[in-house]
C-alpha cells in the first residue's frame, strides 16, 4: 500500500518510521511547511537503510500537480488544522485521507466532512487503537451502569496548553459537559494518558489507557489505512474500523 505523510514533528517522525517497517506498505512522500529538508528522505533522517519518503516543501509546490504526479492510496495527515483546506487537491485524484489531528474546531470539521462527498476519509483525533477501544469500552459501561458518577481524567507533557482532544472525544461518546467532567494534569513527558472513572456507592471502575511510546500513533494509523484502501466515498470514524460491538458478539477482538 501507498503511503504519503503530511506532517514530520516528532510524531509525524514515529509514524513514518512505523510505515518504512511495515513490508506490506511503502513511504513515497512527505510533505512539510518547512523547506529545512527538502530532498533528503524520511528513511535516511530516521536511520533507515531503505530511500522512502522524500521529504517536499508545500512551499515549493502546485499541490494538484503533485498528487497527480505522486500518487498514493492514502494519506497520513499528522500535520495542522488548517491544512484540511488543501485536501480538495488530493480529492480530485481519488486519494483517501486518514486525518489524526486533534485540534479541529468546528470549521475544520466541516470541511473535512465535506471532503467524505468526494472520497474516502476517516478522522480520529487519537488514532491509536487503545484509546478507541477505551471510548467504546466506556461507553458500553455507561449503559450497564447509566447512573454512574463520571470523570475523566487525562494526563499529558509539562507543554501541552490545550485540553486533550481526545478526552473531549470521550466527554462527547459519553454525553458528559467538557469543562465538568474533564481533569487535566501537565507533568514531565507523558505522551498520553486517558482514565475514565466510574464511581458508584460501593465501588469504583477505572478504565485507562496510556501510550508509552509515539509509535502508537503509527500503527493505529497504518491499521486505519488498510482499512480505509477499499472502502466507498464518505466520512469514517475508528469506531466502525475497531467494530467493537460486532466483535465482541462474536466473542473476539481483532487488532491486527
Amino acid at each position: 500500500m501507498r503511503l504519503g505523510l503530511i506532517g514530520f514533528g516528532k510524531t509525524g517522525k514515529e509514524v513514518a518510521s512505523e510505515v518504512i517497517k511495515d513490508k506490506s506498505c511503502s513511504l513515497e512522500w512527505v510533505l512539510r511547511k518547512s523547506t529545512d529538508l527538502s530532498g533528503k528522505y524520511a528513511s535516511q533522517i530516521l536511520g533507515h537503510e531503505s530511500d522512502q519518503g522524500r521529504i517536499y516543501s508545500t512551499q515549493d509546490l502546485d499541490l494538484d500537480t503533485f498528487y497527480r504526479m505522486h500518487p498514493v492510496d492514502v494519506i497520513l495527515d499528522f500535520s495542522t488544522p488548517d491544512f484540511v483546506d488543501t485536501h480538495e487537491y488530493a480529492c480530485r485524484h481519488g486519494i483517501r485521507i486518514v486525518s489524526a489531528i486533534s485540534s479541529y474546531d468546528e470549521r475544520h470539521l466541516a470541511k473535512f466532512k465535506h471532503l467524505g462527498s468526494h472520497t474516502a476519509v476517516l478522522y480520529s483525533p487519537n488514532i491509536t487503537l487503545g484509546v478507541n477501544f477505551l471510548i467504546e469500552a466506556s461507553k458500553l459501561l455507561q449503559r450497564i451502569v447509566p447512573h454512574a458518577d463520571i470523570e475523566i481524567v487525562e494526563e499529558h507533557f509539562r507543554n501541552k496548553k490545550e485540553v486533550s482532544g481526545t478526552a473531549v472525544r470521550i466527554a462527547q461518546n459519553l454525553g458528559l459537559e467538557e469543562d465538568q467532567h474533564i481533569n487535566s494534569v501537565r507533568v514531565g513527558g507523558i505522551v498520553g494518558r486517558h482514565e475514565v472513572i466510574f464511581g458508584l456507592p460501593n465501588q469504583t471502575i477505572r478504565l485507562v489507557h496510556e501510550s508509552i511510546s509515539r509509535s502508537a500513533f503509527g500503527q493505529g494509523a497504518i491499521y486505519a489505512a488498510k482499512w480505509l484502501k477499499n472502502k466507498p466515498k464518505g466520512m469514517y470514524t475508528m469506531e466502525q474500523v475497531l467494530n467493537f460491538e460486532g466483535t465482541l458478539k462474536n466473542g473476539l477482538i481483532s487488532t491486527g
